[in-house]
């Protein structure tokens, strides 16, 4: 029997379909039971549409990073060389702007993983601070940004449909 073991890549212009569908699912599931239909929907259908999610994946500026438990993809994370928000004006960022797991997969140190991979390349690329955003009400995954050593240095909106949510922006100087 074959063990089965974690690696990632990183990847490229022909992943975009499948990370597009991965995004909108991997959202759809963390986020649906917390939101209403109707947001989730006008979310996915107006705000964050395949086509959206599938540009991102090939925009300038973008590293999208895959996940693997053996063959099958486990999750993904992107990059985003963006201008920081107030707090990391004049400091060399990348920010993290996404980072899930299948959620049949989470306690199964793919997060982990894929963290870790975001820190080394975002050091092999010469910069001092990481930054990201997180719904305040998403407990589990401010719980595991703050044990990598993330602090919260600032809030921000993010619409979910009609729905104004209140998201920290966290930071972890390298």
């Amino acid at each position: 029997m074959e063990a089965t073991y974690l690696r990632i890549r990183i990847a490229g212009a022909g992943d975009a379909e499948m990370i597009a569908d991965l995004a909108r699912r991997t959202f759809y599931e963390s986020f649906a039971a917390v939101n209403t239909e109707e947001n989730m929907r006008i979310y996915l259908e107006e705000q964050y549409t395949r086509e959206k999610a599938m540009a991102e994946v090939v925009a300038p500026g973008r590293i999208y990073i895959l996940a693997y438990l053996g063959d099958e993809v486990a999750g993904y994370a992107s990059l985003r060389e963006a201008e920081p928000p107030r707090g990391l004006e004049g400091e060399k960022t990348i920010e993290i702007g996404q980072l899930y797991a299948e959620q049949r997969l989470i306690g199964k140190g793919v997060g982990a993983f894929l963290m870790q991979a975001c820190l080394d390349i975002a050091k092999e690329r010469g910069r001092d601070w990481v930054w990201l955003g997180v719904w305040t009400q998403n407990h589990r995954a401010k719980a595991f940004y703050s044990k990598w050593g993330f602090e919260p240095f600032g809030e921000h909106i993010f619409f979910v449909g009609l729905d104004a949510q209140t998201d920290w922006w966290m930071r972890k100087r390298l």
